[in-house]
């Protein structure tokens, strides 16, 4: 595995998406741009990219930048981690979704392919 596996998406999860647009948009000034019920795309000061998506409980999923998706799922299922969601080709990114030892959610993403 990579040494330097980048931050390149977050998801910001809660009951309350519209609530929670409103939030970050005041206190940190950042840009909301809804993409319809229970989704908005984020862009921070800096210019990472995440989202802001409806969800029953709260919680905050990092996505991470892998060159070899299947080699980064299987690494983490090596050391301990679940797969939560198998690779998948959204059209617009392909990614997986894997739990830590602890049950921490965080989304792999294939950085070959554009996704932003």
């Amino acid at each position: 595995m990579s040494t330097n596996t980048p931050i390149v998406h977050f998801d910001i999860l809660g009951p309350d998406d519209e609530r929670l647009r409103a939030f970050y948009a005041d206190v940190f000034g950042w840009s909301i741009d809804p993409k319809g019920p229970g989704y908005a795309l984020v862009t921070t000061g800096d210019g990472l990219r995440g989202a802001i998506v409806e969800g029953e409980r709260p919680g905050v999923a990092l996505g991470l930048g892998v060159d070899n998706l299947s080699a980064a799922v299987d690494h983490a299922v090596a050391q301990g981690g679940t797969i939560v969601m198998p690779p998948t080709d959204n059209g617009w990114v392909t990614k997986a979704q894997v739990a830590d030892p602890v049950g921490n959610v965080i989304t792999l993403i294939q950085t070959s392919k554009p996704w932003r």
